[in-house]
């Protein structure tokens, strides 16, 4: 089954060609889906995919021109992400990372020439921005920061956090991470700080021996920044969070997890007519859970797609942005999404039974329901669900199939 893109597959007459850029992702899936199963046993970076993905130049895609990048929009950067997606979930994940980091820094930058100076660099050099936002005992709460930013004569500033996930920490080059404004800030009193390489040191704290996503070295880290002041945001970040980063992260995860999705449902259709050709043209067993792994996925991507279109109607409104209803439907598009990517893979292995089930089959699902399963665990659905509750009690219960 060859995968479309998610928009372009969703909405029925869109005008919707990404044509050279397609091929360059499809060019550096290729080389990610080679190494994929070596990324996963070794829980290593996926080196040969990056040096591929930075040779196609897919790094600063959404930069504007002016800023050396190509303008690219939101939607086709998701589609990058679920081509990758496919091909090697590490590969996809960190790759979405990366441009919701570049994304948060790029629309929130103002005319801070130190930072436009930063994401230029991003771009002509192919840099790669990784991300710290988990920290000590807050864990997945990431709109509370313990460890707060030192000013200093000279316009520098420090920062020391101990940070439980920093993925890919140790093969970036660049962090954007969020700390508390001063010493004597809130804790929800945040800034977010853009530092290269030399700005910073880290020291391990703790390994990556995970189910999956194992390509993503999400290894603990003591981060030590010595910076220039200017390399703090001049937006607060619960503005950056509302207005970017949670929209990038729900959209282009979810980009992610269906395209793991997709190549699982792929593998389920060829296990299918494969058993076909060997019975005289008679459906196995699994051929229900073909069709319901078909369905979900129909579902899946219409999700993210109506939502995809959304947010890039109203990305540039921050009235919009604020409106409850876009909040809530940002926020659960990220349970959505990976409830059903979850729900999809697994009816695309029972489709494929043993085989499926089995390492060493080429039908074999493991590393795909594995990969899968960190989507309800990444920023864990209860707590987006938890924190949603009291909000949406707020909002009407739909009167009207028609009603959003």
């Amino acid at each position: 089954m060859e995968a479309q893109p998610i928009v372009e597959m969703a909405i029925a007459g869109a005008d919707y060609a990404v044509g050279d850029l397609k091929t360059r992702a499809q060019k550096a899936a290729a080389i990610a889906a080679a190494h994929a199963p070596a990324v996963d046993v070794a829980a290593r970076f996926p080196a040969e995919a990056f040096a591929a993905i930075k040779a196609q130049r897919l790094l600063g895609i959404m930069l504007p021109v002016v800023l050396g990048g190509e303008g690219a929009r939101l939607s086709e950067v998701a589609d990058v992400c679920y081509v990758l997606g496919q091909s090697c979930a590490s590969s996809g994940m960190i790759y979405a990372m990366h441009q919701i980091k570049l994304a948060c820094v790029s629309r929130h930058m103002g005319e801070n020439a130190t930072l436009q100076r930063l994401v230029r660099r991003v771009c002509a050099e192919q840099l790669l921005l990784a991300s710290s936002t988990t920290e000590g005992q807050g864990g997945g709460n990431i709109r509370s920061s313990e460890a707060p930013i030192e000013h200093h004569d000279g316009g520098r500033i420090s920062l020391e956090r101990r940070a439980s996930v920093i993925s890919y920490g140790a093969y970036a080059d660049g962090i954007v991470t969020t700390a508390r404004r001063a010493a004597d800030a809130a804790a929800s009193d945040q800034v977010l700080v853009a530092l290269l390489k030399s700005d910073y040191t880290l020291s391990r704290l703790q390994g990556w021996d995970a189910l999956g996503m194992r390509g993503t070295c999400s290894e603990g880290y003591t981060l030590k920044a010595d910076a220039a002041a200017e390399q703090v945001l001049p937006v607060p970040y619960e503005v950056i969070h509302a207005r970017t980063l949670v929209p990038f992260a729900h959209l282009l995860w979810g980009s992610v997890w269906t395209g793991i999705a997709a190549s699982a449902t792929a593998r389920a259709q060829a296990f299918i007519r494969n058993a076909m050709r060997h019975s005289n043209g008679q459906l196995p067993p699994g051929a229900p859970q073909f069709t319901r792994a078909l369905a979900t996925l129909r579902t899946l991507r219409g999700m993210l797609a109506t939502s995809l279109r959304r947010y890039e109607q109203i990305m540039d409104d921050p009235p919009a942005l604020a409106a409850l209803d876009f909040q809530t439907m940002i926020t659960l598009t990220k349970v959505e999404a990976s409830e059903l990517a979850a729900a999809t893979v697994m009816s695309a292995m029972r489709a494929c039974g043993l085989s499926g089930y089995r390492n060493d089959s080429e039908f074999s699902l493991g590393r795909h329901l594995r990969d899968v399963l960190s989507s309800p665990i990444m920023i864990n659905n209860d707590r987006i669900l938890s924190n949603l509750a009291t909000s949406v009690l707020l909002s009407p219960v739909p009167t009207s199939l028609r009603e959003s």
